[in-house]
């Protein structure tokens, strides 16, 4: 009988029952192979596009067609007597045979490497080949993968204040082109999803070990290591850094932290919050909170001098001193605009304390000298 007609004749079920003599034997046959299956086989003949691979005791599997054209370029490469794995697209196929396919067997390798590689933790230096508002394109073996803005690293994580999407792809665009190293953390064959991370597996386990180190209240020395819109990062110690917020640098209004640091100054900070592994600190919180004194030099109905250094929807602020400032209240004016006029930035002009609340650090000012 031909192969191909042995490869097509159904397979017969045989019930026995429990400790029946034939059993041992029927269980050791071995199970014909289903469709998605690795088989392995040897190449018994390539022609006219086909290729046939002989599949004991089932059979003999087919390469032909689109899985032919799809494996071209390695079947050129195969001889009769290569012994070549495949996956199995169809077990009862044409004409009898076991259909096979080349490419999904490569796939199916590939995905089973990735596995095996989010158990080694295998580093692998890829190259960002995109970007999106919430992370980076990579790719590996052939296959598509994202690295999420969350798995980067300190070095590239996109610093942008408020979660600005549009600035968190502008700084992850700046990536693009450069290599990675990195490794899988999900690899997913059914859905085709691959995730890396730049992070190493331990960084969380040993950030935590770091941050156990210390405790709200303690003041440290550190290093600049970023400069921001919306504050300071600082090193504490080699892999653990905290956020000096742009309304903890000083008590007096800070615009641009820029214009006060600069990577690699030295600074003392106090640690005033340790929160989901983030560490928050305050240089301000170091020096004397001009407040608590305030008392002491100024009270209600008193004339003095105030800079005005800022606007906002309510009226002008207005600094009598360093760290202490109250508000000028837009209702004393026609229009906002005619505060504007009134009252410039970094001018100097007379007011009156409205209100004066120094242990809420509460001030309203009204102006004392001539309206335009």
């Amino acid at each position: 009988m031909s192969e191909e007609k042995k490869a097509a004749l159904p397979v017969a079920t045989i019930h026995l029952s429990e400790g029946h003599p034939m059993q041992g034997l029927i269980d050791g046959i071995p199970t014909p192979p289903s469709a998605g299956d690795l088989v392995e086989g040897t190449i018994i003949a390539i022609n006219r596009g086909r290729v046939y691979i002989d599949l004991p005791p089932f059979g003999t599997g087919i390469i032909y067609g689109r899985e032919y054209l799809n494996a071209a370029d390695v079947l050129r490469k195969a001889n009769p007597g290569d012994i070549i794995s495949a996956k199995v697209v169809d077990p009862a196929g044409r004409e009898g045979y076991i259909e096979l396919s080349l490419k999904e067997a490569r796939q199916a390798a590939i995905w089973g490497e990735a596995e095996t590689a989010i158990l080694a933790q295998t580093p692998y230096s890829l190259q960002v080949e995109e970007a999106n508002k919430g992370g980076l394109i990579l790719s590996w073996q052939g296959i598509a993968g994202f690295l999420p803005a969350s798995q980067l690293s300190k070095e590239h994580y996109p610093r942008v204040p408020e979660g600005d999407k549009e600035k968190i792809l502008g700084e992850l665009m700046r990536l693009v082109g450069h290599p990675l190293s990195v490794r899988i953390i999900t690899a997913d064959a059914k859905e085709g999803k691959l995730i890396f991370s730049e992070r190493m597996s331990n960084e969380a386990e040993e950030k935590a070990s770091l941050i156990d180190k210390y405790q709200v209240g303690d003041t440290v020395s550190g290093e600049v290591t970023g400069v921001v819109d919306f504050g300071v990062f600082v090193k504490l110690e080699p892999g653990l850094e905290g956020l000096v917020h742009i309304s903890e640098l000083d008590w007096g209004l800070v615009e641009d932290p820029h214009a006060l640091f600069a990577v690699g100054d030295r600074v003392q900070v106090k640690i005033i919050e340790i929160k989901e592994g983030k560490i928050s600190l305050s240089i301000k919180a170091l020096k004397e909170n001009p407040w608590h004194t305030a008392a002491d030099r100024y009270k209600k109905g008193m004339e003095v001098p105030g800079v005005v250094i800022k606007y906002n929807k309510h009226g002008a602020l207005a600094s009598i001193e360093e760290g202490v400032a109250g508000l000028v209240h837009v209702g004393e004016f026609a229009t906002p605009a005619e505060l504007r006029e009134t009252l410039e930035l970094g001018k100097t002009y007379p007011f009156t304390i409205a209100l004066f609340e120094p242990k809420d650090q509460r001030m309203t000012l009204t102006f004392a000298g001539k309206k335009k």
